[in-house]
């Protein structure tokens, strides 16, 4: 994570100054969308409704739903509501919930994984789960054991919707996952891994997005999953923001909205519902949701300026949901909620000013963010109140679906509101192909999943987005013939979806590909002294030093293992594996590359920029201040070398 003010490169640059910055520098993009047709669920309003109390009549949107007819609806839409006509109130509040299952099948986990179950949710496996709660979505994760291979979620997706469809009311599931790409992926190789939204910031390629969500989305729609938490929305332009950062594709809101287009276009064209997060905006805090609740300083006019234009950009292009924000924006509401629970933000700012009326999905809600100020069997019940449709992955199930049951059968939330909710559902569900084709081919999943072609569009894509920062002497590309033996040090976070890496290993093992004679030494974020003088005394003889950083500005052995190299005397090339921002702490560079995330697509694409097979693409999406400078700009936005 990023350091608080004053240990990092982060209290160099105030947020102040970046937004100045971004409105005067916007970033380049080498291509452009037109824009989409107006989607049915997003209708335009010119009037804000400023927070009506949660108890108050429903939004525009909500009316309509309410009072159509079946006279007036078409033929899907009757079918639907036939559907929801037929289901018991359980099986309405079912479909709203949205839950993590231990488990690589459907039927048979592992020891470990019906344990986890019956601790966390009381059910012994996935099929159980949907037979008691009538789960509307299941979530899947790589440490619940759920995505081991293409052939074994694929297999996993089928068995949760022959579970869903051997009920009274057979309702197909809509599977899920957070696939951001970068330092978020939930589904390993062999897929396809891309770089992360801020690479493709720093590529600046429309097209890239939208090719990047085309691909991904053809992979998950053929794993079964169709719905992925992806893309995000924030402008980060906070350097100390510890949970957004390099999952944001820039600080430029403009050319965020395109790419989050861009990405939504290809996602939803692959057949995936998109979901843009994290509603009203997460990109300038220096709290971690998950942690603790943030607080956003902005005006609503700043607002308007920096965080509302790629998610105005999203329901354009007709986005199918948006996940909300555990944080509080007092500009927006100032009742001290947050804005998961927030009427004038979820309804009156979303739905009535944006005119969205798709699904509104919490962020997960196990997140402390949203459970200091109430408990969790209330939060469900606030959220949906507040206009919210999906309800993810509650820390206690029966609190929750309890609680919300509780509350329709008590009249706090009435069962109209709850059809609409359960309506939208549905309609995602239709929209998504699940009720024509809820299950996949198993045997012909690994000709799709890390296709050749799509590996290829991944390394193509990641070398536009690799970004070279500095190289005073002009030192890169190294030759073969002037610099053969390389040492590789320095840190190997874990892999971000835990099928690839360590970092070192794979650079060099790809370096060594490209010819050169390469030695790795692992000398982790915190390099002790101990692993200090062994990487400056491996790094005697040979050519040049190639070293991975990792948050350096908060780890000041990394800086000091660059700069005993280089008082060494050794040629120092550094790959900051995350955050861009690591450059102004490492003065004892020759070079230093930025790539934004450390999985192998980046790493082989590093090699091949390092080796001259390829050249450097990508232009900075944030400005990187000077350490220790507040207020000063050391690279611009859009900053970036390349190969003469």
């Amino acid at each position: 994570m990023i350091q608080a003010p004053g240990t990092s490169p982060a209290s160099s640059l105030t947020r102040r100054t970046v937004l100045a910055v971004t409105a005067t520098v916007p970033v380049a993009l080498t291509a452009l969308t037109t824009a989409a047709p107006t989607p049915a669920h997003a209708t335009a309003r010119a009037t804000v409704n400023t927070g009506p109390p949660a108890e108050s009549p429903a939004s525009p949107a909500d009316a309509t739903d309410a009072t159509a007819t079946d006279s007036t609806a078409g033929p899907q839409e009757r079918r639907l509501r036939r559907l929801l006509s037929r289901m018991t109130l359980e099986a309405k509040v079912g479909q709203l919930f949205v839950m993590r299952v231990y488990g690589h099948s459907a039927t048979a986990p592992d020891p470990s994984g019906v344990e986890a179950n019956l601790r966390e949710i009381g059910v012994r496996t996935a099929a159980e789960l949907v037979a008691k709660y009538h789960v509307g979505g299941v979530i899947y994760f790589s440490w619940a054991g759920n995505t081991r291979g293409p052939a074994q979620i694929a297999a996993l997706s089928n068995g949760i919707q022959r579970a869903a469809l051997a009920q009274d009311v057979p309702v197909p599931v809509l599977i899920s996952t957070d696939q951001e790409h970068g330092i978020v992926c939930r589904v390993g190789s062999p897929a396809t891994l891309f770089p992360g939204a801020m690479a493709i910031g720093a590529g600046g390629s429309v097209a890239d997005a939208r090719e990047l969500g085309r691909i991904a989305g053809v992979e998950l729609a053929a794993l079964g999953i169709r719905q992925n938490y992806s893309p995000v929305a924030d402008v980060n332009v906070d350097p100390a923001n510890p949970v957004i950062g390099v999952r944001s594709f820039g600080s430029d809101p403009e050319s965020v909205a395109e790419l989050v287009a861009a990405e939504v276009r290809g996602y939803q064209g692959a057949g995936v519902a998109a979901t843009v997060k994290h509603f009203p905006g997460h990109g300038d805090t220096r709290v971690d949701s998950h942690t603790g609740l943030p607080v956003i300083g902005h005006s609503r006019a700043e607002w308007e300026r920096l965080d509302a234009p790629p998610f105005r950009a999203a329901v354009r292009a007709g986005v199918d949901a948006v996940m909300t924000a555990h944080l509080q924006f007092p500009a927006l509401d100032p009742s001290g909620d947050p804005a998961t629970l927030s009427h004038p933000i979820m309804t009156g700012i979303l739905r009535d000013e944006l005119g969205f009326d798709g699904v509104v999905v919490t962020d997960s809600l196990a997140m402390e963010g949203v459970r200091q100020k109430y408990g969790d069997d209330r939060v469900p019940v606030l959220a949906l109140r507040a206009g919210v449709d999906q309800l993810l992955n509650p820390p206690d199930l029966k609190a929750a679906f309890d609680g919300v049951l509780a509350a329709v059968r008590d009249g706090e939330i009435t069962e109209e509101r709850l059809d609409r909710s359960v309506l939208r559902v549905l309609r995602l569900k239709e929209r998504r192909g699940l009720f024509r084709s809820p299950y996949v081919p198993e045997r012909t999943v690994a000709a799709v999943v890390g296709h050749r072609a799509h590996r290829a569009a991944a390394d193509r894509i990641a070398v536009r987005g690799t970004t070279l920062l500095t190289d005073a002497e002009r030192l890169l590309p190294l030759s073969r013939r002037t610099h053969r033996d390389l040492l590789v040090v320095g840190a190997d976070p874990v892999s971000p979806s835990g099928t690839t890496g360590p970092p070192t290993a794979v650079l060099a093992a790809a370096l060594t590909e490209s010819g050169f004679a390469v030695t790795a030494l692992s000398t982790g974020t915190a390099p002790s002294r101990e692993r200090i003088d062994a990487a400056v005394a491996a790094a005697r003889g040979t050519d040049a030093v190639v070293v991975t950083t990792y948050n350096a500005a908060a780890h000041s052995g990394q800086r000091t293992l660059v700069a005993e190299l280089a008082a060494a005397g050794a040629l120092v090339v550094a790959v900051a594996l995350r955050d861009p921002y690591d450059v102004a702490w490492l003065p004892g560079a020759d070079a230093v590359l930025a790539v934004y995330s450390w999985g192998e697509t980046e790493l082989r694409a590093v090699a091949g920029v390092l080796a001259g097979r390829a050249r450097p693409g990508g232009r900075l999406p944030v400005p990187v201040p000077y350490p220790g400078e507040p207020g000063r700009v050391w690279l611009p936005l859009g900053h970036g070398l390349s190969y003469r």
